[in-house]
């Protein structure tokens, strides 16, 4: 171990920050195009880490939107090639149809992953609800599911 870098942050944490602050920074004319450059890092983890932050971050503000299919088809074409990043994406579609009551199927909800059946345990509409609460991943999210819909019946 060299003891004269031990006290030095390590490149690519460094790089990280400052992705993250580019990123929270960003208008929507350059999006798209500073999530490409940042998927071009040489360290594939540490740029997915990044862009999975900002992908999560807008789309908690855009799923609501109309905006939504917009920012997640250009989305969709910055990170295509990355499995991770286009699983959320496609997770983040799936809550919102769930949420919005638009068309979606059990089968899809039930094949997510823990994090997005979690978020939709927490938030999501009755028939989500009822899907989770019967077939859900874990103990946690049907227990979750479960609690949901309780509120829902004495609210």
């Amino acid at each position: 171990m060299n003891t004269e870098d031990s006290g030095r942050e390590p490149a690519e944490h460094a790089r990280f920050a400052a992705y993250l602050v580019e990123l929270e920074q960003v208008g929507e004319a350059d999006e798209m195009a500073l999530v490409g450059r940042v998927l071009g890092d040489p360290d594939r983890v540490m740029a997915e880490a990044a862009v999975v932050r900002h992908l999560d971050r807008r789309a908690a503000r855009l799923w609501p939107e109309p905006a939504w299919e917009e920012w997640a088809a250009a989305m969709g074409r910055v990170v295509t090639r990355r499995p991770f990043l286009v699983r959320r994406l496609k997770e983040w579609s799936l809550f919102r149809a769930v949420s919005l009551q638009l068309p979606w199927s059990s089968e899809d909800l039930l094949a997510s992953s823990d994090w997005l059946q979690l978020k939709a345990a927490a938030g999501a509409g009755p028939d989500a609800l009822d899907v989770l609460a019967e077939g859900g991943r874990t103990k946690r999210i049907r227990n979750a599911a479960r609690a949901g819909r309780a509120r829902r019946t004495e609210g």
